[in-house]
């Protein structure tokens, strides 16, 4: 069977995350912290974002971090939770500088943490991505995939209508073992799923 050619695929909006009470306060944090201070701290987290179970600041480091930023133990585990939120939500939707520059300013950072931000995410983005992947956010990885078209008749007993449907195997290496996934998909839900991976792809060659 012959494969279908989709056209026309609607960009979808991005959403990395909604301004929070939370987020606001941390933002007015940040806006108060040396950029240079700030800056390395940046750096650091991202550096370390595909790291799951390594903080990027161990304890002692938090200490002199405290006495650096002037920051009080609460205030400091805020500016850290919420800048590697940002970054990790950022990297998540593969988020274009201009959508993470508006959802910055949305939860009012002033200009210089927002260029900061931008900078960070725009000249690190990329390696960051590919350390997320040799990572993953999940155990399973995608290794092979094959489909076929089935015709199936309507439920309804009077109608001889045929529905078309998308039949995939996925085969994902896991921890321990090679797994097939079966899906099945009709044709509006095949469309939506083009249209997320359309998504997908031009977010991901913003970034080449």
């Amino acid at each position: 069977a012959e494969g279908v050619i989709l056209v026309g695929a609607p960009k979808m909006a991005s959403a990395l995350f909604q301004s929070t009470p939370s987020l606001k306060k941390a933002a007015g944090i940040i806006n108060e912290l040396e950029s240079e201070k700030f800056g390395k701290l940046l750096a650091r987290i991202i550096q370390k974002l595909h790291l799951k179970d390594e903080p990027a600041f161990n304890a002692e480091e938090q200490e002199k971090l405290l006495l650096a930023l002037k920051l009080d133990p609460r205030g400091l585990e805020l500016v850290l939770e919420t800048t590697t939120f940002i970054l990790q939500q950022t990297a998540y939707h593969i988020a274009k500088p201009a959508v993470l520059k508006e959802h910055l300013q949305n939860i009012g950072l002033n200009e210089e943490k927002i260029t900061m931000f931008v900078q960070t995410w725009t000249s690190q983005g990329k390696a960051v991505l590919e350390r997320l992947r040799s990572r993953a956010f999940y155990p399973n990885q995608l290794e092979e995939s094959n489909w076929r078209l089935s015709l199936q008749m309507a439920q309804a007993s009077k109608s001889r209508l045929k529905v078309p449907s998308a039949l995939f195997e996925f085969v994902v290496n896991g921890d321990e073992e090679k797994q097939k996934i079966h899906v099945e998909f009709s044709h509006h839900e095949l469309y939506d799923f083009y249209t997320k991976l359309e998504c997908i792809q031009q977010q991901l060659d913003s970034l080449t």
